[in-house]
């Protein structure tokens, strides 16, 4: 009988233990079931990769920030010339903590090798057609398609604004668009909502995405300040982003 006893008790130990192991693995920090989830729903995706054809390729990281959040579009490359800003971009976004909003990052890569804003003239810039033909092309009916709250598209510029060096704006007077740009730009110290009379751009994405019910506006940056002040204005601009509070 006593045989028994210590035999249940065993076997009741046991259980209480395996429970008990059960319970800590799953509390412990690094196994929660949240944070694996989060960091396995950001994801990668080739959307064309026909250089010949198309003279680049696009791409699109996905769920960046609150997987669980409303979404927002973002891009980068379409003027090729304009990359420091672009990078600028991809390297601040996903530092950024505690996002309330998903961010879905379309990145488009002109094939041509191009170094930084300001040799040429705008008009000449090589891949500047490419790139919002591929915009058009590729981009534009993912997002529209894509149940985002808004569009971002990040420019730069080579000082050809005045005094306006860092702005937002969206080329569709009176749009949602133009709304979320002066909100972001009234909240942050360093944008300014300024709207250029021309952009050569417009037709092959914001216009569209104003046009079709996602709200799009435009981040330019003076690509000639510091690297420093870029990165802080991004932070500015991403932070006004994600308060935004949606219609």
């Amino acid at each position: 009988m006593t045989r028994k006893n210590n035999l249940r008790n065993l076997i009741f130990v046991v259980i209480i233990l395996i429970f008990a192991i059960v319970v800590i693995t799953q509390i412990m920090p690094g196994n929660n079931n949240n944070t694996l989830n989060t960091k396995a729903e950001v994801s990668h995706e080739i959307i064309s990769n026909n250089s010949a054809q198309d003279g680049g390729s696009v791409e699109v990281i996905r769920n960046i920030g609150n997987p669980n959040g409303k979404k927002i579009a973002c891009v980068v490359g379409v003027h090729p010339l304009e990359n420091d800003t672009h990078k600028t971009f991809l390297k601040i976004l996903p530092t950024m903590n505690n996002l309330n909003y998903c961010y879905d990052v379309y990145i488009i890569n002109v094939t041509e090798d191009f170094s930084k804003y300001g040799s040429l003239h705008p008009d000449d810039q090589p891949g500047r057609q490419t790139g919002q033909e591929l915009a058009l092309k590729y981009v534009y009916p993912k997002i529209v398609n894509g149940s985002y709250e808004m569009a971002l598209d990040v420019h730069a510029h080579g000082g050809a604004y005045g005094e306006h060096n860092t702005f937002v704006f969206s080329p569709v007077s009176g749009s949602v668009g133009e709304s979320y740009g002066r909100n972001v730009s009234s909240s942050t110290q360093n944008i300014s909502y300024y709207n250029p009379e021309f952009t050569t751009s417009g037709p092959y994405l914001t216009v569209p995405l104003n046009q079709n019910g996602v709200p799009a506006f435009y981040f330019e940056e003076n690509s000639f300040i510091s690297q420093n002040i870029k990165d802080a204005h991004m932070r500015e601009l991403i932070n006004a982003i994600d308060n935004l509070k949606f219609k």
